[in-house]
């Protein structure tokens, strides 16, 4: 027996098993809650939509169809092996189905032929529909088998169960056959042997670091006109300027050049003169930067001020 997790940590932990997850539109409150509770949960269960293309299968999980109302499941998964959430909450995905097969989900021991349906399986099941026209050619590729073991494994890591947790919809309610073109024993496999290993959550991402510009050493170069006598006083953060310029559209993308010439001082005076820059006048808009205005460009375009 085991309660869901939250929608944001659902998605966690299908994210920390290696998954590329697209959450749809309100997937998160998306549900049938108002026609029964959701829960316990005892198990996964897999089933193929009859549906081709990403955009089309995606839209009837999420909506429904008229008689049956979305959603159709929690996750949609791809050919790509791409996992599309719609809901979260009870979902008409698993209908009524044999109470033998439930007690032998519960126990985690070997499945029972269905041949009743008398068990509410909306309520005790999560449900993945995987893009698929169920005819027994249409291909699946290997992507998208690592996704269902992938989700399977996420689900069963989070809760504490076996392989045996996992079933097919044809293991569920008499007459289904889906899903067609593996079997689930095959995939239980899979999904013990990934249980067996220690998943690495993916690394995150390293947080950019912000440019940071020495508003002295700004002042000097800009100070030494490179047309002038004698080598221009050369400073990496006049770049950075530059390219927040340009962003601001006050300068020719050929002029950042990393020297503070008459062309950028102008530039410059032009921010000075803008409201955003601080709408300065007369010859305190000379285009040599000052504190107040380098910060407005700088909290702008994504650089620190220091000195």
């Amino acid at each position: 027996m085991a309660t869901p997790p939250t929608a944001s940590k659902f998605a966690q932990i299908l994210r920390a098993e290696g998954l590329t997850v697209v959450e749809v539109g309100n997937w998160e409150t998306r549900n049938r809650n108002s026609k029964g509770p959701w829960g316990p949960v005892y198990g996964v269960m897999i089933h193929h939509t009859v549906t081709s293309g990403t955009d089309a299968s995606v839209k009837i999980c999420r909506d429904g169809y008229s008689g049956l109302p979305g959603p159709l499941c929690h996750g949609v998964i791809d050919k790509q092996g791409v996992v599309h959430l719609v809901g979260y909450g009870r979902a008409n995905h698993a209908g009524l189905g044999d109470d033998d097969v439930l007690r032998a989900v519960m126990d985690e021991k070997t499945l029972p032929a269905d041949n009743e349906a008398t068990v509410d399986g909306n309520r005790h099941f999560y449900g993945f529909e995987c893009i698929n026209l169920g005819n027994g050619k249409d291909p699946w590729p290997e992507a998208q088998l690592l996704a269902i073991e992938r989700v399977s494994a996420a689900i069963c890591r989070h809760h504490g169960w076996t392989e045996r947790s996992v079933i097919g919809h044809k293991e569920w309610q008499p007459g289904k056959v889906d899903p067609l073109g593996f079997t689930m024993d095959s995939m239980r496999a899979r999904i013990d042997g990934r249980l067996g290993k220690t998943v690495t959550a993916p690394k995150p991402l390293p947080v950019p670091v912000k440019p940071v510009v020495d508003l002295s050493k700004l002042i000097a170069a800009a100070q030494s006109n490179p047309t002038a006598a004698g080598a221009p006083v050369t400073y990496a953060g006049v770049r950075t300027v530059e390219a927040a310029l340009v962003d601001a559209g006050l300068l020719a993308k050929t002029y950042s050049d990393g020297h503070y010439g008459t062309t950028t001082v102008d530039a410059y005076a032009k921010w000075q003169r803008s409201a955003a820059g601080g709408g300065y006048t007369s010859t305190a808009a000379d285009g040599i930067p000052g504190r107040a205005s380098l910060e407005r460009l700088g909290k702008r375009h994504g650089f620190a001020v220091i000195a």
